[in-house]
């Protein structure tokens, strides 16, 4: 059973920082394009970053580009997105999503599996 499990959530004050893991089991794992999404209180989910199989080419969102990194270790199946400067407006829970589609990597509906998702609060 694919699993994606997310970890790194917590409190934070605006202008500190995370770091989030997702750990990927039952995928090849260098064989999908990771991603990161979040979902704040009354919003819809919506996309933060993604990084290719192999060539470790990256996307991010406007709002984050500069403060977030993501990042993958295919020796251990881990996707990362660190996290710096971080603002209140960026309280969500956090969402690990994995696709072996070509597309839009922005797009919710290109991934297959999903993670449970963890929240990250930064307080003002």
């Amino acid at each position: 059973q694919v699993q994606l499990v997310e970890s790194g959530g917590g409190l934070v004050q605006a202008g500190g920082e995370l770091t989030l893991s997702c750990v990927v089991s039952e995928l090849i794992f260098d064989h999908y394009v990771m991603g990161w999404f979040r979902q704040a209180p009354g919003k819809g989910r919506e996309f933060v970053a993604a990084i290719l199989r192999s060539s470790g080419v990256t996307y991010y969102e406007d709002s984050v580009k500069g403060r977030f990194t993501i990042s993958r270790d295919n020796a251990v199946n881990t996707v990362y997105l660190r996290m710096n400067r971080l603002k209140p407006e960026d309280t969500a829970v956090y969402y690990c999503a994995a696709t072996s589609t070509s597309g839009n990597v922005r797009l919710l509906r290109l991934y297959d599996y999903w993670g449970q998702g963890t929240q990250v609060t930064v307080s003002s």
